[in-house]
């Protein structure tokens, strides 16, 4: 990638910049570039570029010093980090270390992070159902939050624009719940989840158990092949960093798009301070950056702005951009920035045995799960609860000896080749409330090594939620045992918020600037060539895994500033 070496204003210029190099930043990067904007990504981590820097992608389990564990050290010193869904001695090098990036928790919440080029794209759960139109109108609807600017139909074509280039393995399985997208072929389920499907269709009309949708090149086709990536090869490693690009990222995608076009420059190990204000201009007029391995200030120019830091790190960065102008932070007139943070619920879990189907085998590691469609709250309010929930479910199969304490040797390893007990299992992605009273602010006495405000997390859990969450309990153990599972055991994990690594929310968009931040394009209402595209800008969470959300919106609205931009509106 180019690097910037020149000190004068007009070397540090660009049409665009995007701050932030992970999945909505990618997209960013690549539609901007595409349409002819010289695009500079400033990321404050490391550089990562695919194939080269994925260390563990082709290791096997015994060539890891601690098999897969992290030592006991490392635990102790990273209790937040090891928490993280796929953390391991494999996939560490695209975690953070707590240590280096403090926040401070008023309440607790796990922040989990990957800084570097490519961001949490690297390490994402990759699930990408659409949402329906109930989504972006029950929270009006049944008065637990405000209107969205924009409709399903407004997004749909989006949808199909990013499924088609990112890769979709799943089915068109017809459910107003969970709407069709442009699919590759789906992973096939297991017999024994073909005969939980079965069993559960004949028992309920509004249940439906598919097949995921999830981004992995199943069958790649010629667009994707063009991007230089692979079929999946099922190894289940993704986390890793995957040499084939199997699975979407921005490393493998997006990023390496954008290059070929000449016109992206990426900056890494820089640190976004603030976005700066032009009083004169009343419109931003580039980014302030603190180098993360010198400390020096650098200020970068460009005529539009692309914020996708990830939610939090974007609210962080608006409201250290204080000016004359904007003093509360960039484009809060209103006072609501950082305000209505929102997550998933991902707190109820269960499992349990399945008898039978002893004399069938799979083969491969599955990269996805079954998917449960939300049947709550849909089309009305008609639970003790606002909001609903998705479920994740899938099996899996004990190994041929269940106690291996008296046997060793080749008695061991003869047993071990042989398939046990199959199981089932079921968690949950439930919708929660943006509340006023759930935000981020900057700390007045904390800032971290390269002197920013420190972030001072503020989120907690509501009544609503629990009341999902004991439906859910009741409900996936009644489903489970319709299934045919035995041996139910349900659990609620008590996860802190954020643990779920969906965090949304504080600059959301809206109709009307006194209750929201930024408009139908994902504009800030009073700084237009300043776009907020990553999880910050959601007005509702809905129970869908959101990533396919932020890159249809983060498409839309680039396609968008570009119109604007040849019209000589920014």
């Amino acid at each position: 990638m180019p690097q910037i070496n020149g000190k004068s204003k007009i070397d540090h210029s660009y049409d665009a910049i995007v701050i932030g190099s992970g999945i909505s930043g990618g997209w960013a990067a690549k539609e901007l570039c595409e349409k002819g904007l010289k695009t500079l990504v400033l990321e404050r981590g490391r550089m990562v570029e695919h194939l080269k820097d994925y260390p563990t992608a082709t290791m096997n389990p015994w060539e890891f010093p601690h098999r897969g564990e992290m030592p006991s050290r490392f635990m102790k010193e990273n209790p937040l980090i090891t928490k993280a869904a796929g953390f391991g001695e494999d996939t560490a090098h695209f975690f953070i270390r707590d240590k280096d990036h403090p926040y401070v928790q008023e309440k607790v919440f796990d922040w989990i992070r990957g800084y570097q080029v490519g961001g949490k794209s690297l390490i994402w759960g990759r699930a990408c159902p659409r949402w329906s139109s109930n989504e972006f109108i029950s929270p009006a609807r049944d008065g637990y939050g405000i209107e969205w600017p924009i409709s399903y139909d407004d997004v749909a074509p989006w949808y199909s624009h990013v499924e088609r280039f990112v890769g979709i393995s799943g089915n068109r399985d017809g459910l107003e719940t969970m709407p069709d997208g442009e699919y590759l072929p789906a992973f096939d389920f297991t017999c024994v989840e073909k005969d939980m499907k079965q069993k559960l269709s004949k028992k309920y009309k509004d249940r439906h158990m598919i097949q995921g949708r999830w981004a992995h090149l199943s069958q790649p086709t010629q667009l994707h092949l063009d991007q230089g990536r692979g079929k999946c090869q099922a190894r289940n490693l993704c986390m890793r960093g995957c040499p084939f690009g199997g699975y979407f990222s921005s490393n493998s995608s997006t990023l390496p798009w954008a290059a070929k076009t000449g016109n992206l420059t990426i900056r890494p190990h820089s640190v976004v301070h603030s976005i700066v204000y032009d009083e004169a201009k009343q419109s931003a007029s580039g980014v302030r950056v603190i180098d993360a391995e010198t400390h020096e200030e650098v200020i970068f120019y460009a005529r539009v702005i692309f914020l996708n830091a990830s939610a939090l790190n974007s609210n962080l960065i608006l409201l250290n951009s204080t000016s004359t102008r904007f003093p509360n932070g960039l484009g809060n007139d209103n006072g609501l920035l950082g305000h209505y943070i929102a997550f998933h619920n991902y707190r109820g879990t269960m499992g349990g045995t399945i008898d039978g189907f002893q004399d069938v085998y799979f083969y491969g590691r599955r990269p996805d799960e079954s998917m449960m469609a939300n049947f709550r709250n849909f089309g009305k309010q008609d639970m003790d609860f606002v909001g609903g929930y998705m479920a994740f479910m899938g099996t899996w199969r004990s190994r041929g000896i269940e106690d291996d304490s008296q046997t060793i040797g080749a008695e061991f390893k003869e047993a071990m080749t042989e398939p046990g007990q199959w199981g089932a299992y079921m968690y949950m992605q439930g919708e929660t409330v943006p509340k006023y009273t759930n935000r981020v602010y900057l700390s007045k006495t904390e800032k971290d090594q390269w002197g920013i405000p420190s972030l001072v997390t503020d989120v907690s859990y509501d009544d609503n939620d629990e009341l999902l969450l004991k439906d859910f309990m009741t409900q996936g153990a009644e489903m489970m045992a319709a299934a045919g599972v035995k041996n139910i055991e349900v659990y609620d994990r008590k996860w802190a918020p954020g643990r779920d690594i969906h965090e949304m929310g504080g600059c959301r968009m809206g109709k009307d600037p006194k209750t929201s931040l930024l408009n139908k394009w994902n504009q800030l209402h009073h700084c237009k060539n300043v776009f907020v595209t990553d999880g910050a800008c959601m007005t509702s969470t809905a129970n869908q895994s959101p990533s396919i959300f932020y890159m249809s919106l983060t498409a839309r609205a680039a396609n968008h500033a570009v119109e604007e931009l040849k019209k000589g509106n920014l």
